[in-house]
């Protein structure tokens, strides 16, 4: 495993999460501000991963089909 690239993406994520989760005391969605981070930052991570992982096929086609199934958008 690429850990090294992983914790890269993983740094990605809680930067993106850090930029756009603006702190507010209420919790309009039912989440508190650190509930909010974790799961902006989950999901980032997650798409991170899925184009990571497309990027690595030989294929635009089947690079497309992982994209699509996982909702990533290029």
């Amino acid at each position: 495993m690429n850990e090294q690239r992983i914790r890269e993406i993983a740094n990605q994520a809680s930067d993106h999460a850090e930029n756009t989760v603006e702190y507010f005391p209420d919790t309009e969605d039912g989440l508190d501000y650190p509930a909010k981070m974790m799961k902006v930052r989950d999901l980032k991570f997650a798409e991170l991963i899925v184009k990571e992982c497309a990027l690595q096929c030989n294929h635009n086609d089947d690079m497309d089909r992982i994209l699509e199934y996982f909702g990533v958008e290029e």
